[in-house]
């Protein structure tokens, strides 16, 4: 299947963040786990790599908004609710657990990566449906 422009230039997007975030998550680990900063300078860098994860979902609104094929854009906005639903679903459950000391503590930056695995699951879900016989 070819990609719309609108998905190449998400895409493109998404690589160039992707990118971002290694380059600014590799120095933080190594610099925060040793306690080499401290202060001010520690929240900086410690916010930094939250950056390009942010930006991955303005590159996704904007991939929306972009996309000019209304059926494209109908089963990326189903598969984005398919991945909020599993992510928020996921998190409300594990907080109540978490809350009741019933589970260990996860990471909040742990939710963004559900609602990413969420977004294949729902890209599976269009296929498994779009085969059946109608």
């Amino acid at each position: 299947m070819r990609f719309s422009p609108a998905q190449r230039r998400y895409n493109r997007r998404v690589l160039v963040l992707s990118i971002a975030y290694v380059a600014l998550l590799l120095p933080a680990v190594f610099l925060l786990s040793r306690h080499l900063v401290a202060g001010p300078l520690a929240y900086v860098l410690g916010v930094l790599p939250a950056l390009p994860v942010s930006g991955f979902f303005v590159a996704f609104g904007i991939y929306l908004v972009d996309e000019q094929d209304e059926y494209l854009r109908l089963l990326v906005v189903r598969q984005s609710l398919i991945a909020t639903g599993i992510a928020m679903t996921a998190a409300t459950i594990w907080g109540f657990l978490e809350g009741f000391d019933l589970v260990p503590h996860i990471v909040s930056y742990a939710w963004p990566i559900i609602w990413c695995a969420g977004l294949g699951f729902g890209a599976c879900l269009h296929r498994l449906f779009d085969r059946r016989p109608a």
